[in-house]
């Protein structure tokens, strides 16, 4: 499968990035965020924080601006840990090897996989949500456990490029293979297994395929982003944040709140709260 094949590639800007600081911003970007969402973000930040000496000097109050649209707040602080961990450890570069990338902050076994594989080359599979989907129904036929899905990708990637490959399988479980399938238009569609046995989708119960998550109206996650939002212009008393969340009931307030202490992402003292990093708390 090559990533140039019609109606498959993604017109998206980390793809054929080299860079391996690019792609490790891009896949953290990538966790839990649709794709459409993180390209300009992704430019933006890169703009900012070229380097991760750049990201490292910065206050996280910064990066958290920066971090705008993006939501899910811990990777932007686990994105400055990896930052730093990078400038004290590895002379400011990014790590080849899969075992040094899991060891970064907010880099788990797939976004370590991915910036090897596509910053540099390393023969690894690499699956997320959208592959293990391709691998359940058009190779398999069946619900696959994780270790399962990753034996199936690197027989499939054999010696072929692994960058080609893998944005392949990317963007075939993307654009086709996704939650709701495009069967009749797949390119794999005459060799699916799934469509030549038929049956239940077997994609919902494999491992690596994304679960539907709760509404995010009205969610923790859309209360902790409106206070977050409301920090990035500025320190804020408790009483003007208890205001801007009125909306929650006081328990419910607290725990957002507290929530984000507790991440690191707000601090806290007895005139109220502020982004962490931001030079003082309103009083």
């Amino acid at each position: 499968m090559s990533r140039a094949a019609p109606g498959l590639a993604r017109d998206l800007p980390w793809v054929g990035a080299r860079d391996p600081w690019a792609v490790l911003v891009s896949e953290v970007m990538l966790q839990q965020t649709p794709a459409a969402r993180v390209a300009g973000p992704w430019r933006a930040f890169l703009d900012l924080y070229p380097t991760p000496a750049a990201l490292a000097a910065a206050p996280l109050s910064e990066v958290l601006t920066a971090w705008r649209g993006l939501g899910y707040h811990r990777r932007a602080r686990d994105l400055q840990r990896a930052a730093v961990a990078l400038v004290e450890r590895h002379d400011g570069r990014v790590p080849e090897s899969v075992e040094a990338l899991r060891a970064l902050a907010g880099v788990g076994e797939y976004t370590a996989r991915a910036v090897a594989a596509f910053a540099f080359g390393a023969r690894v599979a690499v699956v997320d949500t959208n592959v293990a989907r391709v691998l359940a129904r058009a190779v398999a036929g069946r619900p696959l456990a994780a270790r399962e899905a990753r034996e199936e990708a690197a027989a499939l990637l054999g010696r072929r490029d692994p960058r080609r490959f893998n944005q392949a399988m990317i963007d075939l479980g993307a654009v086709f293979c996704a939650a709701r399938p495009r069967c009749a238009s797949c390119p794999l569609a005459r060799v699916c297994a799934w469509r030549a046995a038929g049956g239940e989708d077997p994609a919902p119960a494999s491992a690596h395929v994304t679960r539907r998550q709760a509404p995010f109206a009205g969610s923790d996650r859309q209360w902790r982003g409106r206070a977050i939002e409301r920090l990035r212009h500025g320190p804020a008393t408790a009483a003007e944040m208890h205001r801007h969340l009125a909306g929650l009931e006081p328990a419910r307030r607290r725990r957002v709140l507290e929530g984000l202490v507790a991440d690191g992402l707000v601090t806290k003292a007895r005139e109220g709260f502020a982004l962490a990093g931001a030079p003082r708390v309103a009083r």
